[in-house]
């Protein structure tokens, strides 16, 4: 197996990944709110860390790969009052909503999506725990973390303590006993529809506890990745890091790895904002294969522009590679090509660079192109296949008889002047998942993203 090294955020340098000595990798990510539908930025760790997952199983890893839905949140009251209706109804409406938006990827499922809602036991534990040995404390319901309690606190996000705010307002701000601290357990209070009990009192869980509860409870601590977007590096990941190190004494995590923001106009995309662009029209519109295309063409750490022209280029270049996919034949690809191939994997390989081995793929698509012998499609499969691109090369790839007799249709219907009938024509190919391409050779069918 090769060596593979990813960017740790905490010590700010790339660090080899060490898996379990079974070979296992466990990867946890911190998945949506649900209180709104997801948009495009939404997207992006779901589609980095489900790639890393096909790559380290490409090396012979064994990988878990866990992403929470956090179904209890104050966003989700928030957005359920005005609506009429209970919190948990538009808790589990947006839960559905977003596993078919993401399913629209067609990346597969993670291996464990736990929702906060289902972990509330392990969540009890966990803060109680955090009592007993004296770095958390309840009043009046509430149950807040010591942040001083901790030495460690800090050390991910890299801030001096005293310049940290913990983004909780006024709320709660009289019961602590110093303003950094923040809350494990929020007692109940009028117009919020769902509670559940505990030692201290009726309420519901704070949401950083929520992930290290999950996390711990799906693949124990000291587990390889957790993931995320670096919007979440402060304090949530913090606070995530420092709640399991004070209870268990150990890291909950060997790397933390953060992904950049999709940039939309000059701010980061946010529904907070408003400039969002929802992930089922986009999937709608563009396509699978162009948005990740697109994400994989920036290195998952950058922030990352998102716009009509930039789908357009990613859907040029899905286009390249499957018009120079039809001109391979079964089999390797010469020797003098194998270099390619392999810089492909070793980009992969330090940091995930993404970027980097598309270069050396479309390099491959270049020499292929430019060969006098016929070359082999097997090492194109595979770079794809890690991109979840191999569709791009697939034998299936030609139409069927139904679909060349409607070309042959619609060929008739033009030379016959009947321009309506030829329009018709194409749109039933284009229903029918066919695009038709007129050349110098005459019209051809070419497979629709998707």
């Amino acid at each position: 197996m090769p060596t593979i090294r990813l960017h740790d955020t905490r010590s700010g340098t790339l660090r080899e990944l060490e898996p379990s000595p079974d070979g296992h990798v466990g990867i946890y990510v911190c998945g949506p709110t649900v209180y709104g539908r997801v948009h495009v930025g939404n997207a992006r760790p779901f589609v980095v860390f489900s790639l890393l997952k096909r790559y380290l199983e490409h090396e012979g890893h064994q990988v878990t790969f866990v992403s929470n839905i956090t179904d209890v949140n104050d966003k989700i009251y928030d957005a359920a009052r005005p609506l009429g209706k209970p919190s948990v109804d538009l808790a589990d409406e947006m839960t559905a909503h977003y596993k078919a938006d993401t399913d629209g990827l067609g990346l597969g499922r993670p291996d464990a999506e736990p929702l906060a809602s289902e972990t509330i036991e392990a969540i009890v534990a966990l803060i109680g725990v955090l009592i007993e040995r004296g770095h958390a404390y309840a009043v009046d319901g509430d149950v807040y973390f010591r942040v001083r309690s901790d030495p460690g606190y800090g050390s991910l996000s890299r801030r001096a303590i005293d310049d940290m705010n913990q983004g909780e307002g006024v709320e709660g701000a009289d019961l602590k006993e110093d303003p950094l601290d923040f809350a494990l357990w929020k007692g109940h209070k009028e117009g919020e529809d769902s509670v559940w009990f505990a030692p201290w009192g009726r309420g519901r869980p704070g949401w950083h506890i929520e992930c290290s509860a999950m996390a711990e409870e799906m693949l124990g601590v000291g587990f390889q990745i957790h993931g995320g977007g670096n919007d979440l590096v402060f304090p949530h990941h913090e606070n995530e890091a420092a709640q399991t190190r004070a209870a268990r004494g150990t890291e909950l995590t060997q790397i933390w790895m953060h992904n950049g923001m999709l940039q939309f106009g000059d701010e980061k995309m946010a529904k907070s904002v408003g400039n969002v662009a929802l992930l089922h029209d986009v999937l709608e519109d563009a396509g699978r294969n162009a948005l990740i295309m697109l994400f994989a063409g920036a290195h998952y750490r950058q922030p990352m522009a998102f716009d009509d022209m930039r789908l357009m280029e990613a859907l040029a270049r899905v286009a390249r590679v499957r018009d120079a996919a039809r001109g391979l034949v079964d089999g390797d690809s010469p020797a003098g090509m194998r270099h390619l191939r392999d810089a492909f994997f070793d980009a992969l390989a330090e940091d995930f660079n993404t970027a980097q081995a598309l270069g050396a793929m479309f390099e491959w698509i270049r020499e292929a192109n430019r060969s006098d012998e016929p070359v082999g499609r097997a090492d194109l499969v595979e770079m794809l296949s890690v991109l979840a691109l191999e569709n791009l090369a697939a034998h299936g790839s030609e139409a069927g008889a139904e679909e060349q007799e409607l070309l042959e249709e619609r060929q008739a219907a033009r030379a016959a002047g009947n321009y309506a009938e030829a329009d018709r024509l194409r749109e039933e190919l284009r229903h029918r998942g066919w695009e038709v391409r007129d050349g110098p050779d005459g019209p051809e069918l070419i497979r629709l993203e998707g």
